[in-house]
């Protein structure tokens, strides 16, 4: 592979939709699930029931012993549903694991892999509200 052709290769990269870069990668962000008007993204759409992964970082947890976290963009150190005053995230995504969650430090990049579940949806335990979820998650450091 000769430099015109590595440049051409690379400059078409950046020219991809970001719908086919995530594809590309196998890994989508949170971002990637919504629209600029907070609808569900084409990806989201597509993938809905789908296994999918997402890039983040897990929140301090919400109780011990759980099978739920929540996954966030930028990395939390209190958990933003226990502390007052502390401003709610804005890109988050409840994850429901297999198994009872083992705590990761808030700053360590993880990747999650389930089944993408759309639509309202209020937790009968604990009340959390999600409009995005992942069931059956697997999780691990990036």
């Amino acid at each position: 592979m000769n430099r015109r052709t590595l440049l051409t290769s690379f400059a078409a990269t950046l020219t991809l939709p970001r719908d086919l870069l995530a594809a590309e990668t196998g890994v989508i962000k949170m971002r990637d699930l919504y629209n600029k008007d907070m609808s569900f993204s084409d990806i989201a759409l597509a993938n809905k029931a789908g296994k999918i992964t997402v890039s983040g970082f897990m929140a301090p947890p919400l109780k011990a012993e759980s099978d739920f976290f929540v996954l966030t963009k930028q990395p939390m150190a209190v958990c933003p549903f226990c502390e007052p005053g502390t401003t709610w995230p804005r890109d988050i995504l409840a994850i429901y694991t297999r198994r009872v969650v083992d705590q990761i430090p808030f700053n360590v990049p993880i990747l999650v892999t389930g089944l993408l579940e759309l639509g309202d949806y209020t937790d009968p335990d604990l009340g959390f509200y999600s409009r995005v979820r992942i069931s059956g998650a697997t999780y691990a450091r990036a």
